[in-house]
């Protein structure tokens, strides 16, 4: 419920809300929920799951292959947010959910990392679209066909702490500098 309450001011005020205890580029998830948990298959064939990236910090995002426009522009985003300074210092994790499963195949996923020149901490999530569907439920993301081949969905991403708690929401204007800002201000060095 609290996640979706702060679905609904990001979508509502736009970015750059945060508590009143931290100003974060995010919006703060205050207080912190536990991120809800899946198993779903990677680009190298292994399941990656939300809980056995605790220990490090992470964000949750929906995105797909195939996207003309935003998706390439957060996964540049993020995989440039683990490479920084800060991203390394936080042993920062992404994974990339499907909205996707039809075109997201392991074949695709795996040209996308290679061509994208993901990091080997970015996970790109798949699964048919009963086990995508559950997460979707779950992170309260909608995604549909949309027209030309698109798939019209939620564009947000979660940054989840090292004990698995939500800390904050980004939309899908997210840079690398305010994801690396707000783990400095988060603690994560």
């Amino acid at each position: 419920m609290k996640r979706a309450l702060a679905l609904a001011v990001l979508l509502l005020a736009g970015c750059g809300g945060g508590s009143k205890a931290q100003k974060l580029a995010g919006i703060a998830v205050d207080p912190p929920v536990r991120a809800p948990n899946f198993a779903l298959e990677d680009q190298s064939g292994r399941t990656v799951t939300v809980a056995a990236q605790r220990g490090h910090w992470l964000v949750v995002t929906f995105l797909y292959t195939h996207c003309p426009d935003v998706c390439p522009l957060i996964a540049a985003h993020l995989n440039r947010a683990i490479d920084a300074p800060a991203g390394r210092r936080a042993e920062l994790h992404v994974i990339a959910v499907s909205v996707d499963p039809a075109r997201d195949t392991l074949a695709a996923v795996r040209r996308y990392a290679v061509t994208h020149r993901l990091a080997p901490s970015f996970r790109w999530a798949i699964g048919s679209r009963a086990q995508l569907a559950r997460v979707w439920h779950d992170y309260h993301v909608a995604a549909q066909p949309g027209p030309k081949g698109t798939v019209t969905h939620s564009t947000f991403e979660i940054l989840v702490d090292p004990q698995g708690r939500e800390r904050a929401i980004y939309d899908s204007s997210i840079t690398t500098d305010q994801l690396t800002g707000d783990l400095a201000k988060l603690g994560a060095m």
